[in-house]
């Protein structure tokens, strides 16, 4: 049996909840309270604006759509809830993974050959996503990595060597949240508040969970995309001031 919780419903009930007390339990281990609040404003900023195109093309394509009566109303094709949760999950991340520390008294230098080992990681994300899109089924996970690929190029070109210093706060600060995030996708999933085509999803699941593939890499990716962001942001904050 299924219970017609709309999209607005299911951020009151999953996401809301978990920001307001992420609010009133804050740490900032990370960097100040002002450094921590504004990088990850801007990264939601970023976020918002970045999907949002990306987002409207798979919906318009059919990789995706929402349960009758779920949605509340639409802008450009995408539903209000959608753009919410541009906004809300890097709220989270970023609230979450201020709670823990990062030595930023590291240089900010470091040599060309060495970005250049980022730059490259990431271009073969991209070209594995473009591999993806050749195969059947392949369209949503193939564009969410040829559409990660240059985020990932521009955090890990920067300061990968930064990031693997400080991979403990790297790997909790982006696991936690995503765990969540997995189990609540899953629940939302199963009360058809949004419903992934078979036709452009290859069909692989997360273990227990019965999780879309290409809806757990999301989550795990742009989680990433936020951990990765402030721990470089306050990391360029501290060299500067």
């Amino acid at each position: 049996m299924q219970y017609p919780l709309t999209y607005l419903q299911f951020h009151a009930v999953f996401i809301l909840p978990v920001l307001v007390g992420l609010l009133v339990a804050a740490r900032y281990r990370l960097a100040s309270r002002r450094a921590v609040i504004s990088g990850t404003l801007l990264l939601a900023l970023l976020a918002a604006v970045y999907t949002t195109p990306w987002d409207r093309y798979l919906i318009l394509r059919g990789a995706w759509w929402y349960g009758e009566g779920r949605v509340f109303t639409r802008f450009a094709a995408i539903p209000l809830g959608e753009y919410l949760f541009f906004v809300l999950q890097p709220l989270i991340v970023g609230l979450w993974v201020g709670r823990f520390s990062v030595d930023t008294s590291r240089p900010l230098a470091i040599p060309i050959r060495t970005r250049l080992v980022g730059a490259v990681v990431a271009a073969l994300v991209g070209l594995s996503g473009l591999a993806l899109l050749t195969r059947p089924g392949g369209l949503y996970l193939g564009l969410l990595l040829a559409w990660s690929a240059p985020v990932l190029a521009i955090q890990w070109a920067f300061g990968w060597p930064f990031l693997v210093a400080h991979w403990r706060t790297v790997a909790v600060g982006t696991l936690v949240p995503v765990g969540y995030l997995w189990v609540a996708d899953t629940v939302a999933i199963w009360l058809g508040i949004w419903v992934l085509s078979k036709q452009h999803t290859l069909g692989l699941e997360i273990p227990l969970l019965g999780l879309p593939i290409e809806e757990a890499v999301f989550f795990l990716l742009t989680s990433l995309f936020v951990v990765q962001g402030l721990v470089l942001y306050v990391w360029v904050l501290d060299r500067w001031q």
